[in-house]
């Protein structure tokens, strides 16, 4: 059965961290992950190897500020990789890690109210363990309910976003392959037409092409969400496009798709110099943007879009650090 050993043994991996206390959850990362296991964090966690180093900069860290932490997943599927000409399997995670924010994290002062942690984790398996992970969250978005919101305001909405609005995301058996083939082909054109601005002159078109008119884009907080192309165009693409000179696509480092779902994500995919405006935030350096976006197929268009980007990172090689201004407010 296509990807079940795989998928298996990450719903086992996230049963085990479940179960983890802080004390203990570097041994039960270790469980089904390799020894020398390469995982890809957000700013301030970075690059860690193996899980007691994950367990140390990550887990412990959120378990102790977070009680009664529970993952409420809204998307799970499995693929073969197209970066590496599909010879690696991978398997991808979204949703929320929803906890009681009890203690400090990152600087952050605890609420003692509920807080959803937006994340998305890329999984390569091999030989029945986790040999990478990219685990990306929102931690803006994680400031912003924790009232403790450092940047200007956004262009799209703030919202604890939901998952798929078909409810079918969580793919945990398996898949028509055909389905996978027409998401990922359709991912890979609306790539290529952001990436070839002399196809669609004009944004409407662009969009249009591989995109339903009432589609939702679920931005990272900085921001937003927002739907339809118009708005879109009015409160994302146009800011970006203007507010941003000198775009460099490096590439991703794992594309995949199942059934209805595909995604991908880069370390980085892009580097860019701000103009100045861009999140309401002056001109500053050229520096890297790490990407992750998660798409939901219906019928012969994309209809909803899932993004997280290291904001953090992105602002911290212009010189604003994000953290230590949150802190002092």
């Amino acid at each position: 059965m296509p990807f079940q050993k795989e998928k298996d043994l990450i719903r086992a991996h996230h049963a085990a961290i479940a179960a983890a206390r802080p004390e203990n959850v570097a041994e039960k990362l270790a469980e089904h992950t390799h020894p020398d296991w390469h995982w890809r964090g957000m700013h301030p966690w970075h690059e860690q190897h193996g899980a007691l180093a994950v367990g140390r900069a990550f887990w412990q860290p959120l378990l102790h500020a977070m009680s009664t932490l529970r993952r409420r997943e809204d998307i799970f599927f499995a693929g073969r990789n197209q970066i590496d000409d599909f010879q690696s399997v991978w398997v991808v995670s979204m949703g929320h890690l929803m906890g009681l924010f009890d203690a400090p994290f990152l600087g952050l002062r605890p609420t003692r109210r509920i807080v959803m942690l937006r994340y998305a984790e890329f999984h390569r398996v091999a030989g029945g363990q986790i040999v990478e992970t990219a685990s990306f969250c929102d931690l803006l978005h994680l400031m912003r309910q924790a009232g403790q919101y450092p940047l200007p305001p956004q262009t799209g909405a703030h919202l604890v976003q939901p998952g798929p609005a078909t409810h079918d995301g969580l793919l945990r058996t398996p898949q028509p392959e055909a389905e996978g083939a027409r998401t990922l082909e359709l991912v890979c054109r609306m790539i290529g037409a952001i990436n070839d601005r002399t196809l669609y002159p004009r944004a409407e078109d662009e969009l249009a092409d591989t995109w339903h008119d009432d589609m939702v884009w679920w931005g990272p907080e900085g921001i937003g969400a927002t739907c339809t192309i118009p708005r879109y165009i009015a409160q994302h693409q146009h800011p970006f496009r203007v507010q941003m000179t000198d775009r460099t696509f490096n590439g991703h480092i794992a594309r995949l798709a199942e059934g209805h779902y595909g995604g991908f994500f880069g370390w980085p995919n892009l580097s860019l110099t701000p103009l100045g405006g861009y999140m309401g935030l002056p001109a500053g350096q050229r520096a890297d943007m790490r990407v992750v976006d998660i798409y939901r197929r219906d019928g012969d268009k994309l209809a909803e879009n899932w993004i997280f980007i290291d904001m953090l990172h992105f602002l911290k090689m212009q010189g604003l650090d994000v953290l230590g201004r949150a802190a002092e407010l």
